[in-house]
């Protein structure tokens, strides 16, 4: 068998010419194309990871400023609660120790007169001791005329009779809500709330502003009166008052 070196070596020739061939103009393109490839998606892949840490902490950031002001509305909310009930209670005892100093004072003067003109003189103390106190409760600011009586309102509405509460239920329009003032909107839906709670049911108010009130929440319905205000603490101080005057005058 005879080689033909020739032959041979032409042939090497043209195989290491097809490789560079190749090499340069096909496997380096590919893979230069797919390094290219990988880079993008090593990039895109980084940025989304990101931006998925950059929402993360955004969402981490707002569920922590949300629990913050949470936190701050119910401090601001028990505060001012805590205040007005404290207020409300100082005014009561100082309405009531006026309109009793003003009928003990009084009961000098009754015992040296007429049944008649004694429980005249009672009367009149009563009612003059009643309007101090309400001059005085009148100095509650408007802030606190409404809030402090929310919860004791929905309190009463519960309390009331089976038969009477049923008709509240049952009753058919808005119920009538009156205020010493323009109510806000927080405070219009917290009353709303709190009766609703109160009766198992959704309830739409109609809103009447009675400044005679002084302060405090007064509910009218057909068959049911709720009041929670300070006019109603002091007229029946006024009729306690008047009652025990004329027990005394007679």
């Amino acid at each position: 068998m005879t080689i033909d070196w020739w032959t041979l070596a032409l042939q090497a020739i043209n195989v290491l010419v097809l490789l560079y061939i190749l090499s340069r103009f096909l496997f380096r393109p590919v893979v230069a194309m797919m390094a290219e490839r990988q880079a993008a998606a090593t990039r895109d892949l980084d940025a989304a990871r990101a931006a998925r840490a950059a929402a993360e902490a955004e969402q981490a950031k707002a569920t922590a400023e949300t629990a913050v002001i949470s936190a701050a509305r119910k401090d601001r909310l028990d505060a001012a609660t805590a205040e007005a009930q404290a207020q409300k209670d100082a005014l009561l005892a100082t309405a009531r120790a006026e309109a009793e100093a003003l009928r003990a004072a009084a009961a000098t003067d009754i015992a040296r007169a007429r049944a008649t003109a004694a429980r005249e003189d009672a009367d009149r103390a009563s009612r003059l001791a009643v309007d101090i106190a309400a001059r005085l409760l009148a100095r509650v600011p408007a802030a606190l005329q409404v809030s402090a009586f929310i919860d004791d309102l929905a309190a009463g509405v519960a309390a009331l009779p089976e038969a009477s509460r049923a008709a509240l239920v049952a009753a058919e329009g808005p119920l009538r809500l009156k205020a010493p003032r323009p109510l806000t909107d927080p405070e219009v839906r917290a009353c709303r709330d709190q009766l609703a709670a109160a009766l198992g049911r959704d309830v739409t108010l109609t809103l009447e502003v009675e400044p005679a009130l002084i302060a405090g929440l007064q509910l009218d319905a057909p068959h049911a009166v709720v009041r929670n205000t300070f006019r109603a603490d002091l007229d029946r101080i006024l009729k306690e008052l008047t009652r025990h005057g004329t027990r005394h005058g007679t």
